[in-house]
């Protein structure tokens, strides 16, 4: 088994990060066996060099290795490309044609963007991987297969699961073992070695001297973030090689070929996207209004126990914490003439709790009277206690979010179907279904 070094100097590899040089040698060892691959990585960090070497180090090595682009292929036709078809099968289908995995037979066929594969291309490809079996488009023929596979994606694979876009068996079938390559920005020490390797291939390519960064642009060039990575780094070097007369780049020079370099700002993004505006809205409200009840219900609390005690200043110290979660801890008034004047009620036209409390003139009413007006006061009093419940239907809430998203788009099925995450096929079966 060759070594790191030889490795990547034959298949033209630059870098001595930690990182990059365990993935490689992750490669070289499961090359041998038949095994399963699946490579992660941003875009552009160079995911493709990883199956050329697992097939060149394999014993299929003399077989065919097939590199397919899944992002590239449309969805009506990928069943066809990747498997083939029979004369007659669809429009256009004027003869028979052998797909990827028939003529990959004794060799690899690597999947690149595997991630963006449609559901039904996905049922096709796990029974291909579990048992070398597969069925051309119209025909009913099984016919078997021998192949290696390897494939690499972008994406979030297990927010891809969770959100139905691929199946987790055939995740777990496609990643036996998993190499993951690390984005430029995590290889600090190779951003200026790979940058002087492209320098020097465009000097050679397009006849001319190579270009050489000075002190300070080294500083910006290992500082920006290159979310591109490293395909990234190729253009801006590219261009810089095509465009610029001097050859010594200064940071400013520099600087003009980085989109948004210097303007680095941390940024909150949000991991989860919300089903459509009007579903965050609405939680929006619902938080808004159960807040306010929280707020009047203690706010009945406070003012029964004032009326209960009559003495202010021990309601005040009794609920200290209710008052300041109600105005907060630098709004909270001083005395209740402060709260009554705060919550924009007038005190003129009522005496002070003191003199009912000195009045001999504070009528008292008999027990049985004293009910009576408590029933009349609190005859409508469970007009309050009232909320509306919200149906749990599914159907009902599918047929609401259904709606809303037409009326969002103006009734364009494609971008209703679009927003609501669903395919425009299963929204028009949908709008059948309720007669919309």
């Amino acid at each position: 088994m060759e070594n790191v070094q030889a490795i990547k100097q034959r298949f033209g590899i630059i870098g001595n990060d930690v990182k990059l040089n365990r993935a490689i040698e992750k490669a070289t060892q499961v090359a041998p066996t038949d095994i399963s691959v699946l490579v992660t990585g941003e875009s552009g960090v160079g995911k493709e060099s990883i199956p050329k070497i697992i097939h060149s180090l394999s014993h299929r090595k003399h077989g065919r290795f097939i590199a397919v682009n899944c992002g590239a292929i449309p969805e009506g036709t990928i069943d066809s490309e990747l498997f083939g078809h029979e004369k007659g099968s669809f429009t256009g289908a004027t003869q028979t044609r052998s797909g990827y995995f028939e003529e990959a037979d004794g060799g690899t066929i690597f999947l690149d963007e595997v991630g963006e594969l449609p559901l039904t291309t996905q049922v096709r490809l796990l029974r291909v991987l579990e048992n070398g079996e597969f069925i051309k488009v119209g025909s009913s023929k099984v016919q078997k297969t021998n192949v290696r596979i390897v494939a690499a994606t972008n994406v979030n694979m297990f927010e891809a699961i969770e959100k139905e876009k691929f199946r987790e068996d055939l995740y777990y079938r496609l990643s036996t073992v998993e190499i993951h390559l690390p984005p430029l920005r995590d290889r600090r020490d190779d951003i200026h070695l790979l940058f002087r390797k492209f320098a020097a291939d465009f000097a050679q390519k397009y006849k001319m001297p190579a270009i050489r960064l000075e002190d300070s642009a080294v500083k910006v060039l290992l500082e920006y973030r290159w979310a591109g990575n490293i395909r990234q780094l190729r253009n801006v070097a590219e261009q810089i090689s095509v465009l610029e007369q001097d050859r010594s780049i200064s940071a400013n020079t520099l600087t003009g070929y980085l989109p948004g370099a210097g303007k680095n700002l941390p940024a909150v993004i949000s991991d989860k996207k919300s089903q459509g505006d009007f579903g965050s809205e609405r939680e929006i409200l619902y938080k808004i209004l159960f807040d306010m009840k929280g707020d009047l219900n203690d706010l009945k609390k406070l003012t029964l126990e004032l009326m209960q005690s009559g003495s202010s200043q021990k309601v005040k110290e009794e609920n200290q914490n209710l008052i300041r979660k109600i105005y907060g801890k630098s709004d909270a008034p001083d005395d209740f003439e402060d709260l009554a004047r705060n919550s924009g009620i007038s005190t003129e036209n009522y005496p002070a709790i003191e003199d009912y409390e000195d009045s001999e003139a504070l009528e008292v009413l008999p027990v049985a009277q004293d009910q009576e007006l408590r029933n009349t006061e609190d005859k409508y009093h469970f007009a309050e206690e009232i909320e509306e419940e919200e149906t749990l239907s599914l159907q009902d809430k599918e047929l609401e979010l259904i709606r809303k998203a037409l009326e969002r788009n103006h009734g364009k099925r494609k971008a209703a179907a679009a927003e609501l995450g669903i395919s425009e096929r299963t929204l028009y079966r949908k709008i059948k279904q309720y007669d919309l």
